[in-house]
């Protein structure tokens, strides 16, 4: 056999040999119907043959073929020699199968778990016999062909690899190559200025000053300097380094422009900052947080980054849970309803008796009750995860791709903000502002909390905007909360004042106009909640430090926000572990003992619920439940508690 593998784990065969049948036939259908795919399936094969300029079929006469197995060919021009080609096969099957190859340099790529469905037998035509028959998902086969492809041609690169080794030539690994595509881009000879005009700690000392010392020994440790104020003899700054420039107290747009208006500085950070259009920033910019709208310079098109020279950036989720908790501590002052206040004030008077007038205050539990959030952002689905731990039936809004993610992490999906809203005790928007529409100057999401929402939630229901402030009609909330349709509402936007004229402007501000007409029905904050929290900042401000030197260094753009400038690649989104999407490489960085608790614990639960799933007689279930139970659960939790901790439960991103 050329390097032929037999890769498949004892429990694993078990469960699939013992339940196979059954499996089968629910998932798929009787025999006529499992045949009738498998003819499908082969036509897949043709087809996917017929275009490929490596392969063939094993049997040309299409007659004499198996349904179950395909049997296929190398036909590799560059590939002369038998021995040659020879070794590339059996190569590409270590790959194939778990062992992976290593390279003559000593690198190493990681094998691929496709053993199972691929082999060769001796005496059998063909270099490689790939398992389809009529059970695989037709949208299998063409990956599977395509992973075929992808091994042969990477054992292909190690062969010559070797071949020219013993040939006494010199070559780059293909594998140090591809990883080695981190080219700078950057000039020696250029001192490069970023902007911090926001605190990048929030921990003061009794003089009142933020401790920036964390974000200024990372920036140091990365060969960066930091410098406190403005630019000063730009002569005197070492060149080929990047000098961060840090002005937390920069705010009005007079004091921005001053300094930013003729591109003093290369790149900026940002956190509450609003950058004014007119600020220029050749390279980049960067907010400490996920919304941008404050980011305005017209470098990045504005705060949705539409068009211009430079990438806008974000740093998702360092924020996230704080906000989502803020939010919930919003909620919990009003819900459940205890008189805590009061009955405070009673006890320490000594005026209360618990048995006498404990039952004068009841109250209501959150559990069961029912929270709308709009929004599956980062920020939203922190609020759905903490409703839930708290017994609360949450319903969510969004876009329809992201339905099954909603719905598998045990939440209602609603197609409609209305829909999400019915019947609520609760609302908690999470959309962001949306794109701004250039004619009106309105954002899209502007004022989708009306008053068809607020009339769909239950009477008396509660608002926490923790969101934006504009998503609410302000009209609409007045009218509510002037009904006790809405009985609470909780506010964090923007305010800002003018030094000057002490005029106030921001999204707090139509809120401020209709608290006098609600005193006690609403609480204000000054967008707090995604901005006072330390560890939050400083995170963050790291992260925006590395996302800074990416596009400087490597012109590679992390988070990126609206368009691609021309001249820069995407590398991605990078989040907090366990906030937003999960990814491969959250997979990939598990290590050998987890994969292996894993591994160990899918196993256990498949072969108890294949059990469980084919033991029809009542007793012989019952039997199998009370035995094993316990050993499931408690796989369950090892599986559960494994993925929580590594960020492996939510959406995926791919």
């Amino acid at each position: 056999m050329k390097g032929g593998i037999i890769n498949t784990f004892s429990t694993l065969a078990f469960a699939e040999t013992t339940f196979a049948i059954l499996r089968n036939e629910k998932n798929i259908g009787d025999v006529k119907t499992l045949n009738q795919r498998s003819r499908a399936n082969r036509d897949i094969v043709n087809n996917w043959i017929a275009a490929s300029d490596l392969f063939q079929l094993g049997v040309e006469n299409e007659t004499a073929r198996g349904a179950a197995v395909t049997l296929l060919k190398v036909t590799d021009s560059d590939i002369e020699d038998p021995a040659v080609h020879e070794r590339i096969i059996v190569k590409s099957k270590q790959m194939l199968g778990y062992e992976g190859i290593t390279h003559s340099d000593g690198s190493h790529e990681k094998g691929l778990d496709v053993a199972r469905y691929v082999n060769a037998f001796p005496g059998s035509p063909g270099d490689y016999r790939a398992w389809i028959g009529g059970i695989r998902p037709q949208e299998d086969i063409s990956a599977l062909l395509e992973n075929i492809q992808f091994c042969y041609l990477r054992a292909k690169i190690a062969v010559i690899e070797e071949l020219l080794e013993a040939a006494g030539e010199s070559y780059d690994s293909a594998v140090v190559a591809a990883a080695d595509s981190n080219t700078r881009v950057d000039d020696a000879n250029r001192a490069y200025k970023v902007l911090v005009a926001d605190l990048i700690g929030m921990v003061f000392d009794a003089d009142g000053n933020a401790d920036y010392s964390e974000v200024k020994a990372y920036i140091e440790s990365k060969g960066g300097e930091f410098h406190l104020g403005p630019v000063g003899d730009e002569a005197a700054l070492a060149k080929g380094k990047l000098h961060f420039f840090y002005q937390p107290e920069l705010s009005r747009e007079d004091e921005l422009l001053a300094q930013t208006s003729e591109g003093q500085y290369d790149a900026v950070i940002a956190a509450a900052t609003f950058l004014p259009a007119a600020s220029k920033f050749e390279l980049g910019g960067v907010r400490i947080g996920a919304g941008t709208g404050n980011m305005g310079s017209a470098s990045w098109g504005g705060g949705n980054g539409d068009g211009g020279v430079a990438p806008l950036m974000n740093t998702p989720s360092f924020n996230s849970r704080a906000t989502a908790q803020t939010a919930m501590k919003a909620l919990l002052k009003v819900l459940p309803d205890l008189q805590v206040e009061k009955m405070h004030e009673l006890v320490v008077a000594g005026e209360f008796d618990t048995g006498k007038n404990l039952a004068e205050y009841p109250t209501t539990k959150l559990e069961g009750k029912r929270l709308a959030v709009i929004g599956y952002g980062n920020i939203g689905r922190e609020v759905a995860k903490l409703g839930a731990a708290f017994g609360m039936q949450v319903t969510v809004y969004a876009r329809e791709a992201h339905r099954q993610w909603i719905e598998s992490e045990g939440f209602t999906y609603a197609a409609t903000i209305v829909e999400a809203a019915k019947d609520a005790d609760v609302i908690s928007p999470h959309t962001g502002l949306g794109a701004l529409n250039a004619d009106t100057g309105v954002f899209s999401n502007a004022g989708i909390i009306n008053a068809e929402v607020f009339s769909a939630m239950k009477q008396g229901a509660v608002l926490v905007n923790y969101d934006r402030g504009e998503v609410v009609d302000i009209d609409a909330l007045d009218a509510a909360l002037s009904s006790g349709q809405i009985s609470y509402a909780a506010i964090d936007a923007d305010l800002f004042k003018d030094p000057a004229s002490g005029e106030l402007s921001g999204p707090m501000v139509p809120y401020r106009n209709i608290h006098h007409k609600h005193e006690g029905k609403m609480e204000l904050l000054p967008h707090a909640a995604a901005d006072t929290e330390h560890m939050s900042r400083v995170e963050g401000a790291k992260q925006a430090v590395d996302q800074i030197y990416g596009v400087i260094q490597f012109a590679k753009v992390t988070n990126l926000k609206g368009d691609l400038p021309e001249g820069y690649s995407n590398a991605g989104a990078k989040t907090v572990n366990g906030v937003g999407k999960v990814s491969a490489s959250s997979v990939a960085n598990l290590d050998d003992a987890q994969v292996q608790q894993l591994s160990d614990a899918a196993h256990m639960m498949a072969a108890y619920w294949g059990a469980i799933n084919a033991t029809q007689d009542a007793d012989r279930r019952a039997a199998l439940i009370a035995e094993y139970s316990e050993q499931m659960v408690l796989q369950s939790n090892i599986y559960g508690s494994v993925l929580q901790q590594n960020g492996l439960q939510g959406p995926f991103s791919k």
